[in-house]
């Protein structure tokens, strides 16, 4: 029997009520599928920073890297000024566990929650791969003349043909194996970024070569984001950069029902992978056991097949679908019918 180590990060707000949730799923399917797995928790966050002015511990990274997985709930404090938490626990960690895919599915499970007229599930059915370690986030640029009316804010967008090419492979790759279409598209701003796009588009057309098997196209960012909600069944798997990426599956969030539903990965392909959903810290819904926690479950259900569990990862999406279409009234917190601690008890029923 296979035994997983897991590292867990509830993170601030409600991130640790919903990753309760998802733990609790995971063990149930433990049991029904014949792994073991061993959850260290750690208390990285907002609380941790404020008590002990330390982001993230040296030994942090050197620890993470020993497990199989990390399981994060969300982080985002409101006595914390905004980017601390963010660099330096999400950045920091997606950068030195070297996780340079993100991973977004979006899939529409009930059209009832879908703001798009007349789309249904075979519409909204998409996977977004976003390269997760360098152009615009990596943090790169100066001030120039800074506090003058002379000033400069230069923000470099740092793109190598390594880490390009690496992520433009896994989409091909993944294309292959799960696309519905066979079908990749390149999103990105080949007209007016003439240095990062260009080195981008070269790539792409390059190792397309090696895929006579999948159908290829480009879009533009601003295009794409008009299709997602003119014509989202287009699409089957989109490869983009960080920024265009992080842009893109928020607009794909909202038309598959709303960040209650979203559940993304950092991946490492050879190394340690974190998995999380994507909405925020709820800090307002903090102890009150009425937020959504069905995108922390969809996310360790992604999280068990990274690791190889892919029976068991795909009967708690299963189950989350079908509490979703059968039981909920609504995606939002305090208005599902249920709270938090009874949805994740109906997801273990329906394994």
């Amino acid at each position: 029997m296979k035994n997983y180590k897991i590292a867990v990060i509830g993170g601030d707000g409600t991130g640790p009520e919903v990753v309760k949730e998802g733990l609790k799923v995971l063990a149930a399917a433990s049991q029904k599928f014949g792994f073991k797995y061993h959850a260290h928790e750690y208390d990285f966050g907002g609380a941790r920073y404020l008590r002990t002015k330390e982001v993230l511990p040296e030994s942090a990274v050197p620890d993470l890297k020993t497990f199989d997985a990390i399981y994060l709930g969300a982080i985002g404090h409101p006595d914390v000024k905004p980017g601390i938490l963010e660099k330096g626990i999400l950045l920091r960690l997606r950068f030195d566990l070297d996780q340079y895919i993100n991973l977004r599915p979006v899939e529409l499970y009930d059209e009832r929650f879908c703001p798009l007229k007349d789309k249904k599930p075979a519409d909204i059915n998409f996977t977004v791969i976003r390269e997760n370690s360098e152009g615009l986030y990596k943090g790169l640029g100066e001030f120039q003349n800074k506090g003058t009316k002379d000033e400069v804010a230069i923000q470099v967008s740092h793109n190598t043909r390594k880490g390009v090419e690496r992520c433009i492979r896994y989409a091909f790759e993944y294309t292959r194996k799960y696309g519905k279409k066979k079908k990749l598209t390149m999103c990105g701003k080949t007209n007016v970024l003439t240095f990062a796009w260009d080195l981008w588009e070269r790539t792409f057309n390059e190792v397309a070569k090696e895929y006579s098997d999948i159908t290829t196209d480009y879009a533009h960012v601003d295009a794409t984001t008009m299709w997602f909600v003119k014509n989202p069944e287009w699409f089957d798997v989109i490869v983009t950069d960080n920024m265009f990426g992080d842009i893109i599956t928020d607009l794909g969030a909202m038309i598959q029902g709303g960040m209650g539903i979203a559940a993304g990965g950092n991946i490492n392909p050879e190394g340690v992978s974190m998995f999380e959903p994507i909405g925020g810290s709820a800090p307002k819904y903090t102890g009150k056991n009425v937020i959504n926690p069905l995108a922390a479950i969809a996310a360790g259900a992604m999280l068990l097949r990274q690791v190889g569990e892919t029976k068991a990862g795909d009967a708690i999406e299963n189950s989350v679908k079908t509490v979703l279409r059968t039981k909920l009234k609504d995606l939002a917190a305090g208005k599902m019918g249920y709270s938090t601690t009874e949805v994740g008890d109906l997801v273990v029923k329906h394994l």
